[in-house]
């Protein structure tokens, strides 16, 4: 393997793309629900412009690949490491979390659900957090944003539900 692909810049750029992609694959449903279901809801105080989520996205993910190259340049995700494996899975479990909730809000038009989703996003991300402060506090740090718009979004989605059931 080329010494390029093992330097954190490569990496960097690598899990951006790939942090990209997959929040990306979001919009897909959301665009189709905006102009109908989404657009009849009842808001709650402090709704954004439609337009405001998808820079905030495209930064957090940017910010998300990042903290996953850092933890994979300077510690790794080895198997064979209890605390590497640990850090694995809970980036799988938030990431997985954060491509659900979009479906499950936008696509199945299911509030009550998304907020389920979501609160155990927080949870995800929280532990998340810890576990990439212990490999690189730099990889920590990068996603305490995420969690603070995952929290606003947790307001937004409880809003949603109780305001329109």
């Amino acid at each position: 393997m080329p010494s390029f692909t093992r330097s954190l810049p490569f990496k960097i750029v690598l899990c951006i793309i790939v942090a990209e992609v997959l929040g990306g694959l979001g919009a897909v449903v959301t665009v189709g629900s905006l102009s109908s279901w989404y657009q009849e809801l009842q808001a709650p105080p402090g709704t954004p412009p439609n337009t405001v989520f998808g820079p905030v996205w495209s930064t957090l993910y940017a910010m998300i690949g990042s903290a996953f190259a850092i933890v994979w340049h300077h510690r790794g995700f080895a198997v064979s490491d209890p605390l590497g494996r640990k850090r694995l899975m809970a980036f799988v479990a938030q990431a997985v979390l954060n491509l659900a909730w979009t479906p499950i809000f936008f696509g199945l038009h299911r509030a009550g659900w998304a907020l389920a989703t979501i609160v155990l996003l927080i949870a995800a991300v929280i532990i998340t957090i810890h576990l990439f402060c212990t490999a690189h506090r730099l990889a920590g740090w990068l996603l305490v944003p995420y969690l603070v718009w995952v929290s606003y979004a947790t307001y937004l989605n409880a809003g949603f539900f109780f305001l329109n059931r």
